[in-house]
Formats: structure tokens, C-alpha cells, sequence
């Protein structure tokens, strides 16, 4: 099959690559010419696990191209997919970007007969497909919607994960308007031998963004009840998270009588709270959704007001621990808002920087990749961080380490001589055990607290 995907973005860029890697011949439209160039070139200008020798292999095979000519794409397939960005506005989706492109399609259905279905990949709110989408393209080709298809395909991608999900996924959605949009999707994802949900537009919208607030509801429930831990004193979370995944409801007993330890059980441990590009995106565009239908949304309200104070309990605790952090060393391992990305959208780390920043700390700051991405979303408190290279050089001289993203090269820190240095662990990549002697922080535990 060949396809046009309009957007050269996280999703955009991986789906592209992904389905000619299946198979299918992908033309990827983007307007800017160096992001064309480069990716015609071979080089992506995101950072993703395995995506570089994968574009490599789908551009010498012929199945993948980059270009700028959106109409020139559309002249050649029957199926086109929106991938463009949906940034948050003050907690609202913007569909600048989604009406843009579904207008530029509409313009080229103006004048060609053919039967095109727009399937959206970007992520929106339920009722966009159906509605912004559809008039788009109705009011710029003057044809009603019977003279186009229309879908709606949501992504479940986890950065640094993308290509593998994409590859194996655990489910696909195909949300349609019409027959022949269906029927489109169903070729397209012929390759996959995988449940399929098939449901019109606006129930694949809402998949999505409910299996996320899912997911961001188990995260911040978890933080709330470590919080609570924490202030009674004597209790590690991370034991009653045990005693939790017992139950054989989170953790069923298979048939020899092992745990299946499914992977929502990493949702159960406490840290210093959700970032990225999609929970809380998402959470506050369902909230406000709602809020404009009349209701009240408060379960989505609880879950980000949690977590936006979960960072502050870094910064609590320590300032419990040490009397004050003005002078003090802090060396912040982890500043992308999760492992395998340069990522740092909503990153933890920005607000636990920024605030040791108002405490009068020293501040030295880590990553293996998201540095620049870091420095430039920091603001005013990159004057007062010191950016190092080489992490391990750095803990000799530190105060207080501080484990913000849990990077497989910081397990090293375990091997190290802590004396008289505190470690926070905010993201629990350690047991307490491997610290012996040494004062381990994290959030959901102070022990020998009456």
C-alpha cells in the first residue's frame, strides 16, 4: 500500500518508518526543508531508540521518502495520515495545526475527483475527527464528506520504546467514518496479527486519552498514599507496594504457580511525579473537555494537582534532612522526564532544579543525552547550574545526589564511597540495602519516625 503521513514529529516520523518497514511504500511531508533533507540523508532529527538504522533501511529499500510537496504526495495514494503536533494552551489542546493540514487536503480534494481518507494519528480530543476535521475539509474542497473518508488511528508510543511498540503492538484501533476508510485501514495493518478495535472516530479519540488518565491515575494515587507514608514516619511505601502486588488481581498466579509481574505494576511505584509530552497533555486537555461540558472532572483535577507537588517533595524532605540546602552541593542525576529519550517536556527535573535554585544550592546537573534540550528549557535558573560530562567525576565533591531519572548508567552510584553524602533516590531506582551507611532519601520513606 502506499500512504502519506503529514507530519515528520515524534509519531509522525516513527509510524512513517514503521509501516514501510512492514512493507507499504510511506511518503512523509513536512515543510521544512531540512528536516526533508535530512531525513532523505539518512539522519533523524529526533532521538529515538533504533530509528536511525531503521530510516537507513526503509530508504534504501525504496519505500520511504521525505518531501515538502504535500499535493505531489496526495497525487499518488488513497490514504493519508495526520501526524502534526497538538500542543497544550493553558491546559487546552490546540488544533492549529490539525485544521491546517486537514484544510490543505480539502483544497487538493477541491479539484480531484479521487476518494482520499484523512486518518488522524495525532492525538485529539473526542469529537475533533468528526467535527474540526470534517468541516475543514468540507468548507476548503466545497464537497461534503461523502466525496472523502475519515479515521482516526491513535498511537500508544512510549518514547524510547517507540519503535518496539509500533513493531509489536498490543493492540490497534481503527476508528472510521466510512466503509471505505475501514476497509483502507484494514490493509494497512494486514501485517499485524494482533487484536483490533474497530469503533467509529470519536471512541478511538477517547481510547487514547483514557488510557492515559488511567495510567496517570495510578501514578499519582501511588505518590499520594507514599506522601502519607512518609509523614507518619516508619513505613517504606515500597513495602506496602509489595504487599499491594500480591494481590492476584494486579499480580495474577500463573499455572506453576509464578507471578506474571505485568508491566502496570511499574505504575505502583512512587516518584516525583509524571512528565512527557502525553500524560499531562493529555490529562489537562480531558479535564478541560470536561469542564466545558459541565462537569466537574474532578478525579483528572486530583491527579494533576498531585502531581504538580510532587517535585516540591524533593526538595521538602531534603530541606528536613540538612536544615537548609542555601551552599549546599546537589548533583541532579537525570534530567529528561524518563529513561532512552532527550525528552524533558514536563521533565520532574525542571521544578526540582529550579527550586534548589530558589534554596541558594550549588547545582550540578546531569544526563546522558537531554542537556541542551534541558539548558533551554530552564530559564533563569540555567545561570546557576553547572552542566558536567562526566557524572562520576562530580560525586566526590557533592553534598546531596539526587537520582531524577532512573538512566541505567547511574546504577553504577551503588559501587561509590557515599560517606557523609545524602542520596535521594526520587525515581526508587535503588533498594535502601545497597547504601549501607549511608543517608538514602526517597520519597515515601523516613524510617525510625514514631
Amino acid at each position: 500500500m502506499k500512504l502519506a503521513v503529514v507530519g515528520t514529529g515524534y509519531v509522525g516520523l516513527v509510524s512513517g518508518v514503521c509501516l514501510a518497514a512492514k512493507g507499504h511504500t510511506v511518503l512523509c511531508v513536512d515543510k521544512n526543508p531540512a528536516i526533508v533533507a535530512t531525513l532523505n540523508a539518512g539522519r533523524p532529527h529526533i532521538f529515538e531508540t533504533g530509528l536511525p538504522e531503521l530510516l537507513a533501511s526503509v530508504l534504501a529499500s525504496g519505500r520511504f521518502s521525505a518531501t515538502q510537496d504535500l499535493y505531489a504526495a496526495l497525487d499518488q495514494v488513497d490514504l493519508v495520515i495526520v501526524a502534526v503536533g497538538t500542543p497544550s494552551k493553558d491546559g487546552i489542546i490546540d488544533l492549529t495545526y490539525v485544521d491546517g493540514v486537514a484544510r490543505e487536503i480539502g483544497a487538493y480534494i477541491k479539484n480531484h475527483d479521487r476518494h482520499i481518507s484523512v486518518v488522524v494519528k495525532s492525538t485529539v480530543v473526542p469529537g475533533t475527527t468528526d467535527t474540526v476535521v470534517r468541516i475543514a475539509i468540507e468548507q476548503a474542497s466545497g464537497k461534503a464528506f461523502s466525496a472523502f473518508g475519515l479515521g482516526m488511528n491513535p498511537e500508544f508510543l512510549r518514547e524510547g520504546d517507540a519503535i518496539s511498540d509500533f513493531s509489536a503492538p498490543d493492540r490497534i484501533v481503527l476508528g472510521y467514518e466510512d466503509p471505505q476508510t475501514l476497509e483502507r485501514l484494514e490493509e494497512l495493518y494486514a501485517p499485524w496479527d494482533v487484536d483490533k478495535l474497530r469503533v467509529n472516530t470519536r471512541t478511538a479519540e477517547m481510547v487514547k486519552y483514557a488510557n492515559n488518565a488511567l495510567l496517570a491515575t495510578q501514578i499519582s494515587a501511588v505518590n499520594e498514599i507514599a506522601n502519607l507514608a512518609a509523614a507518619l514516619g516508619g513505613i517504606d511505601v515500597m513495602d506496602v507496594v509489595a504487599g499491594v502486588q500480591m494481590d492476584k488481581r494486579w499480580n495474577p498466579i500463573l499455572p506453576d504457580g509464578a507471578r506474571a509481574k505485568p508491566h502496570i505494576l511499574t505504575y505502583l511505584v512512587p516518584g516525583c511525579g509524571f512528565g512527557g509530552s502525553c500524560f499531562p497533555k493529555d490529562v489537562q486537555a480531558l479535564r478541560s473537555q470536561g469542564m466545558q461540558n459541565g462537569l466537574p472532572m474532578r478525579m483528572l483535577n486530583a491527579i494533576l494537582d498531585v502531581n504538580e507537588g510532587q517535585p516540591e517533595q524533593v526538595i521538602d524532605i531534603l530541606r528536613r534532612e540538612t536544615g537548609g540546602l542555601t551552599g549546599r552541593r546537589v548533583l541532579v542525576l537525570g534530567l529528561a522526564f524518563k529513561p532512552g529519550t532527550d525528552d524533558v517536556r514536563e521533565s520532574a527535573s525542571l521544578k526540582i532544579v529550579a527550586r534548589l535554585a530558589d534554596e541558594g544550592a550549588v547545582i550540578v546537573a546531569h544526563d546522558p543525552i537531554a542537556t541542551e534540550n534541558f539548558r533551554n528549557a530552564l530559564n533563569g535558573a540555567a545561570a546557576q547550574t553547572v552542566f558536567c560530562e562526566r557524572w562520576q567525576d562530580e560525586v566526590a565533591a557533592a553534598d546531596i545526589v539526587i537520582v531524577a531519572t532512573a538512566w541505567p548508567e547511574y546504577q553504577a552510584l551503588s559501587g561509590l564511597d557515599f560517606s557523609g553524602k545524602i542520596l535521594f533516590d526520587a525515581r526508587r531506582a535503588f533498594m535502601p540495602s545497597q547504601f549501607q551507611g549511608t543517608k538514602y532519601l526517597s520519597i515515601g520513606r523516613q524510617m525510625g519516625t514514631p
